[in-house]
């Protein structure tokens, strides 16, 4: 039986590494507003950056300190805080856009997609 086992993307890499990967481009995501990346990768980050835009959005003490443990960055924690909180405070969800680029990475093939906020 199949129970109890999650589907986890683990991009060829060891937990700690996918951990570190995955979060250097959520950074990345949340620094620049738009980045260019495999449509896998997208997929994976989509979530998690949601879920901090959505911290993001209470305005609280406590708020500001569960996205500091999980970014563990201080200027990306005050762009979210103070930039992405106030602008998505109405929305109900759906902070982000991923739009299929058409084109394939030339070394190896793999599909691109853009990722950036609405």
């Amino acid at each position: 039986m199949n129970h109890g086992k999650k589907k986890v993307t683990k991009f060829g890499r060891l937990r700690g590494d996918r951990i570190s990967f995955l979060r250097n481009l959520c950074n990345d995501l949340i620094r620049n507003g738009a980045i260019e990346t495999t449509e896998a990768r997208a997929r994976v980050i989509r979530p998690k950056v949601e879920r901090l835009v959505t911290f993001a959005k209470k305005q609280t003490i406590a708020a500001r300190r569960e996205i500091l443990s999980r970014v563990d960055n201080a200027r990306v924690t005050k762009k979210l805080y103070e930039d992405y909180g106030p602008r998505y405070a109405d929305r109900k969800g759906g902070y982000l856009r991923i739009t299929k680029l058409g084109v394939a990475r030339k070394r190896d093939g793999t599909r691109m997609a853009r990722i950036e906020f609405v």
